[in-house]
């Protein structure tokens, strides 16, 4: 079988990792990858937000099956182009990734399907929007509606910053994703994420995992597209597990196909659990990240069959196999992220590290640039290891951290650290 993956991040590396585990691919081919993809998979460089240009060079590589990675693609039609091409896809179509897309529609639909959410109020007018501010007080919320690569959403502890956020917001700081948004009460409680693959009528839950948004330890400072994660997540219990699929999963899927844009995919449930009671604080439209990357360790060769399975539309006829182990992962990030970073710092030391099953660093923002490993992004590295308990899992991926020789990085010292 021969196999495309759309993506240059971690989710991307360890997606192409779990599906290498697999005798069932022949060639892999990740578009555009990153160095650390480079090493294992051969890489083509394109617009992969382009559906005719994904087709084209799909049919031009005899391409069997496509996994998309992250979201700019599926809000832009790529998976509608490949699926009216006859190609084998994994990931939703553009309209019902406007679950992910639009924070406007995914409330319409916790609305149309009596799924518990925060109470919220939409805006295309920026006085508008700082009234209801003024007039709910402090913590509050504030999204930008549309795609902004994880850092759209400004947690609020004080009006000020919640006005703040608001003019940068309409001010153009997140582009034509803040054009309109969306103020939503404050929920307390715990969060965790819930991955369930659907492939338009099937569902099948594929791990739990919980992620640490802020930048500092102690979930201190801005918010961010994930410091780290773990898997399992102790918090999602059987009977919270029950309640968020019959509450909130299985009435949105059945609402999608009600309006004619069924979901087939992974989706991605971001909950807050409080007194056992989980309540919807997003839906994205593609695996986590970091969260993919402790999903993959975990799952290995079946994330293949898993995934084509779903795009095939028998999930019914596939089922999760999981070890009892535990998965963790430190996202080493450029200094100053997320804010202003510099880009081609070197980084060294990972050629002496394990990789194997249990221990990988997977590429999130890296480059070779002369023949040296160098940093191009925010979140550069995901440093990620498997334990028979989280305790171990997190001990081994702290030594590999350790030997990583990158003095223009920062990680946190504590992931991991609600669950310990």
């Amino acid at each position: 079988m021969n196999i495309l993956i759309l993506g240059s991040g971690g989710r991307e590396h360890a997606l192409a990792w779990a599906v290498l585990q697999n005798p069932k691919c022949d060639k892999l081919i990740v578009a555009p990858g990153n160095a650390g993809i480079a090493a294992i998979a051969e890489c083509a460089q394109f617009d992969i937000n382009d559906g005719d240009r994904v087709v084209d060079f799909a049919a031009n590589n005899a391409i069997d099956f496509v996994i998309i990675g992250p979201e700019a693609p599926l809000a832009a039609g790529v998976a509608d182009a490949l699926r009216a091409a006859n190609i084998l896809t994994f990931g939703p179509s553009a309209q019902a990734a406007q679950l992910e897309a639009s924070k406007s529609f995914t409330k319409d639909i916790c609305d149309a399907s009596g799924a518990p959410t925060a109470r919220y109020a939409r805006f295309d007018d920026a006085a508008a929007a700082k009234a209801y501010v003024t007039a709910q007080g402090a913590p509050i919320v504030v999204k930008a509606d549309g795609l902004a690569a994880g850092k759209g959403v400004i947690v609020a502890m004080e009006v000020q910053e919640a006005l703040d956020a608001i003019d940068d917001m309409f001010g153009g700081e997140f582009g034509a994703a803040g054009a309109q948004v969306v103020i939503e009460e404050f929920m307390e409680g715990e969060e965790a994420s819930w991955f369930i693959l659907c492939d338009g009528e099937n569902v099948l839950p594929v791990g739990t995992a919980q992620d640490h948004k802020r930048v500092g330890d102690g979930d201190t400072g801005p918010n961010t597209g994930g410091m780290g994660a773990y898997s399992p997540a102790p918090v999602m219990s059987d009977a919270v597990i029950q309640k968020a699929m019959d509450e909130i999963v299985k009435p949105t899927v059945a609402e999608m196909a009600r309006r004619g844009m069924p979901y087939q995919g992974v989706l991605y449930a971001g909950f807050m659990i409080k007194d056992g009671q989980p309540r919807l604080v997003e839906y994205n439209c593609r695996f986590g990240d970091p969260e993919c990357q402790v999903l993959m360790l975990r799952l290995g060769a079946q994330a293949l069959d898993l995934l084509q399975a779903c795009a095939e539309g028998r999930l019914d006829t596939v089922q999760a196999n999981w070890a009892d182990d535990h998965a963790i992962t430190v996202v080493m990030a450029a200094k100053g992220y997320p804010g202003p970073y510099a880009k081609g710092t070197e980084i060294k030391g990972l050629a002496d590290l394990p990789e194997d099953s249990a221990n990988m660093v997977f590429h999130a923002g890296t480059a070779k640039k002369d023949g040296v490993l160098v940093a191009n992004g925010g979140r550069v590295l995901n440093v990620t290891a498997r334990g028979d308990t989280l305790a171990q899992a997190r001990a081994r991926a702290y030594a590999m951290v350790d030997q990583i020789d990158w003095p223009e990085g920062f990680n946190r010292k504590d992931i991991g650290w609600r669950a310990l």
